[in-house]
């Protein structure tokens, strides 16, 4: 059984991406999500999982904390973001931290049905670099959920210690965390990585 997860939490545009799923995969099973933290909980549980469609501006997410998050509960498996955002920009940001696609709320229902079945039919992989070189969004979309989570509490302003009492872990695995974002990140120091991911608009509070 293939099943695709929809997150999005406008009801009724959730209606609309769940009768485009059923009439371009009718045999998958079809997850729904309202929440950013409700959609990752799924991701990270959900057997044959195809395809994402995810809102960018659910509860939950900031700027395109979202796509970095669900990537990074499952990096293998493709992700369409379906959004109400406007400008070529933002699809651009949208693929290089992960994404497949990039789909206009203001689309027709058989352009969302064709989008859909593109992100089903060819999956690239998600970190492959499209129409820039840059290597810094790639570096993001690999951060896992921990590690993603601790630069949250660093974008946060907290010292080791507070991470450590927050996310029920040792100083020593917050340092080792730290050390291996920097180095993802390709900066120098704490500071640098805090203003990296503002810069990306992944401001990862809840």
């Amino acid at each position: 059984m293939e099943t695709i997860l929809i997150a999005d939490d406008h009801p009724l545009f959730r209606q609309a991406l769940v009768l485009a799923v059923s009439r371009v995969a009718p045999q998958a099973q079809i997850l729904e999500t309202g929440t950013l933290a409700a959609a990752a909980a799924a991701a990270s549980t959900a057997e044959g999982l195809r395809l994402i469609l995810l809102d960018l501006k659910m509860p939950g997410a900031m700027g395109y904390s979202g796509i970095a998050m669900l990537h990074a509960e499952r990096p293998e498996v493709p992700i369409l973001v379906v959004s109400s955002a406007e400008g070529a920009a933002v699809a651009e940001e949208a693929r290089q931290l992960g994404a497949v696609g990039f789909l206009s709320k203001d689309s027709d229902l058989d352009t969302i049905e064709a989008a859909i079945a593109r992100a089903l039919g060819g999956r690239a992989p998600a970190a492959a670099p499209v129409g820039t070189p840059e290597p810094l969004p790639q570096d993001v979309a690999g951060l896992t959920p921990t590690q993603l989570r601790v630069l949250r509490e660093v974008i946060d302003g907290k010292l080791n210690k507070q991470i450590a009492h927050d996310l029920a872990m040792s100083e020593a695995t917050v340092k080792a965390h730290m050390t291996t974002i920097m180095r993802k990140l390709g900066v120098q120091n704490r500071t640098q990585a805090a203003l990296v991911a503002r810069s990306l608009g992944l401001d990862l509070k809840h």
